[in-house]
This record gives structure tokens, sequence and C-alpha cells, in this order.
């Protein structure tokens, strides 16, 4: 087994790995490629993969967490190992590379998730549960119907839209959203790295809520093929109370299954019950939960 940097030429059979072991994650190879070769320098992102007799059987990314404005915070993401190398080590020695990288950038609080089956490893690595995130998908056949907005909002695509304007009202609505940290720090540089320049970002039918000339709210779509990730849906605080995240979320999902998309998937904080609540309205269905793990560095 050979543990080593991870290559934009690694897309595919990460994207492979991943569909098998997280099938509800969607990152398409173009993203994923994306994310290796230009990773946004302010997170110092860097990831490793496991490779047996030519096939990526293992994957981890480490980087600071620029979001929030909680000092010296870094994130371990989807740490992962086929289900047929499991037990030889593979994991402990990609989280090893992952948390010595955290130390060099002096990261003194690190955040990874684990699936329940996990919870032992995580614990046994010094990492304590904290948060319940829930998983859930909805079948777009057939898909939502387009909801009529009341006098005074419409429900715009987009394409076409400033993106600094979509930046605001993104950063502007991630107040309050429920986590271990703030999201509050978020750059314009960071934000179109991430989201606006993603190849998987469906603009089409990535949906935003306009109030008298204003964006107030808005869902955001990244797909690959015929399956969507609902990346974010929220509304500006002043703005909660009037349906509006609903209403965003279901034009998105009308216009994303106009365009091929069979499945949505999307995740939510145990304590987001409003979103909770109108992903049930929609139809969603739960299918696995995880959980965010905390650990202090020395």
């Amino acid at each position: 087994m050979l543990i080593r940097t991870a290559r934009p030429d690694d897309a595919p059979g990460v994207v492979a790995l991943r569909s098998l072991v997280h099938p509800y994650l969607v990152r398409g190879v173009a993203s994923t490629r994306q994310m290796i070769a230009q990773p946004p320098p302010e997170e110092n992102w860097r990831a490793w993969v496991a490779e047996t007799a030519g096939q990526i059987v293992g994957w981890v990314s480490a980087y600071r967490n620029a979001r929030t404005s909680e000092p010296d915070f870094g994130d371990i993401s989807t740490l992962h190992v086929h289900p047929e190398h499991r037990g030889r080590g593979t994991g402990t020695a990609l989280l090893t590379a992952a948390l010595a990288h955290l130390g060099s950038l002096r990261v003194r609080r690190v955040r990874t998730w684990a699936q329940a089956d996990s919870l032992p490893y995580a614990r046994r690595h010094g990492f304590t549960p904290s948060r319940e995130l829930r998983y859930s998908a909805l079948d777009l056949r057939p898909a939502p119907p387009m909801p009529e907005p009341p006098a005074g909002v419409r429900l715009l695509p987009l394409t076409g839209l400033d993106p600094y304007q979509i930046y605001l009202l993104d950063d502007a609505a991630a107040a309050g959203e429920p986590g271990d940290v703030p999201v509050d720090a978020t750059s314009y540089s960071l934000w179109r790295s991430e989201c606006w320049e993603n190849p998987g970002l469906d603009r089409d039918a990535s949906t935003v809520a306009e109030v008298d000339g204003a964006l107030v709210a808005l869902s955001l779509v990244k797909r690959d093929g015929d399956r969507m990730w609902s990346d974010f849906t929220a509304t500006r605080p002043e703005y909660r109370g009037r349906g509006l995240a609903r209403l965003t979320k279901q034009a998105a999902l009308h216009r994303a299954a106009g365009r091929g998309v069979r499945t949505a998937y999307t995740s939510n904080d145990e304590a987001n019950a409003p979103m909770l609540a109108i992903n049930e309205r929609l139809g969603y269905r739960p299918m696995t939960s995880g959980w965010s793990c905390l650990r202090d560095l020395p």
C-alpha cells in the first residue's frame, strides 16, 4: 500500500471510491480534478490517497477552515477506505498524514465527520462526537411542480446574475446556521473558488428569490450527471419565516429535474429544524446520519 499526495489524474478513481462508500455525496470527476489541481490558497488544502496495485482504495483531505472566525480551526474531510481494504492500517496512515499537515499549519482544533459505525474509531484517535448530520434523498420522478410565488416575489435562476451579489446573499444567509463553529469569514475569492467556479454548479437550476429587487433567498444545485446535491438553501435573516427557502428549493428541484436530474441529496444539522421540516414537506426520505467529531491538537 502506498500513501501519497493526491494528483489531478486521480479524480476518476477518487470519485469511484466515494460513490461506493458514500453514494449520497455528489462531486463529479471535473469538480474533483479542479479541487485537487486548484485548491483555494486561503485554506492550505491538501489531500492524500491510498493506492494498491494502481487502484485508489483510500482518500482524505485536510485544510485550515477559512470560512470561520474561530482561530486555528481545521477540518479533516471525507476520510474513507474501500471496504475490502479496511483493517490494514490504511485509514490510520491517511489520518496521520492529515493531522501532521494541520499541525504544521498550527491548527489547534480539528473537526472530522464519521458515520455511526466509525465512531469507535474516531474515539480511539482522540475525537469526541459533537453534532449529528442527517442525510436524505428525494426521487425527482415525477418532478416537483414549479411553485407559484406570492406577489412581489420572483424565482430566478443564477444564470446571468452578478456573482458578487450571490456571494453577498450567501454570506448573509449563512448567519446563524447551526454548527460547531460560525460560518462568518468567507472571502469572495474563496466563495468564487468553491462555489461559483465549481464545474458542478448548475446555474440554470440553482435558484434565488428576489423581493422588491433584492436577492433574499437561494438554493444552490451541484450535480454530477443525473444526481444532484442541494449545496446550500437559506434566507437572509430579516426575510425568514415567509416560506422563501421552501419556494427557492422547490423551484431549484423542479428546474434540475427538467435538466435530467433524477435523484437529489442533501444534509442538515440535527438542530436545523426549519430546513428538516422543509425537506420532509418536499418528500425527502432519511438515508443515514453522520457526526461531526472534534479533537484538540497539542
